[in-house]
C-alpha cells in the first residue's frame, strides 16, 4: 500500500498544519482560508485541536500500516466533503469552498493511490 501510504503525508500535513493555524491564530487561519463569515475564536480554537488531533491519529494509522482503516479514511472525506458543500450552500461562505477543495485533493490522491496499489497487488493486511 505504498501509494496510499504516500498519500497521507498531504492528509497529515493538513491536518497538523491547519489544525495549529487554527489553535494558535485563527483570524489569520480564517482570512487565508477565504472566510467572510463571523465565527467565534473559541470555537475555531476548539476545531485547531480537532484537526490536530485528528492529524495525530492519522499520522499513527500510516506509522502502524494500519491499512484496514485506509478506505475508511475515504468515507470519512467524503462524508465531509458533503457537509462542506452544504454549508457552503447555507451560508456562501467560500471558506467552505477552500476547504472542500483541500479535502477534496487529499481525497483524490487516497484513492488514485489505493486503486493504484490494489492494481499493483497491494492488498490491505487485516
Amino acid at each position: 500500500m505504498r501509494w496510499t501510504r504516500l498519500s497521507f503525508c498531504y492528509l497529515v500535513g493538513y491536518l497538523t498544519l491547519g489544525g495549529l493555524a487554527l489553535l494558535f491564530a485563527p483570524a489569520r487561519a480564517l482570512q487565508l482560508l477565504g472566510a467572510t463569515g463571523s465565527y467565534p475564536a473559541v470555537l475555531v480554537r476548539f476545531m485547531g485541536s480537532l484537526l490536530l488531533a485528528l492529524g495525530i491519529l492519522v499520522a499513527q494509522i500510516v506509522r502502524h500500516r494500519v491499512a484496514a482503516l485506509y478506505p475508511t479514511t475515504l468515507v470519512v472525506r467524503v462524508v465531509l466533503v458533503a457537509t462542506m458543500v452544504a454549508l457552503y450552500v447555507s451560508s456562501r461562505d467560500p471558506l467552505f469552498l477552500v476547504l472542500t477543495a483541500i479535502v477534496g485533493l487529499g481525497m483524490a490522491l487516497t484513492a488514485t493511490g489505493f486503486l493504484a496499489d490494489r492494481r499493483a497487488g497491494g492488498q490491505p493486511h487485516h
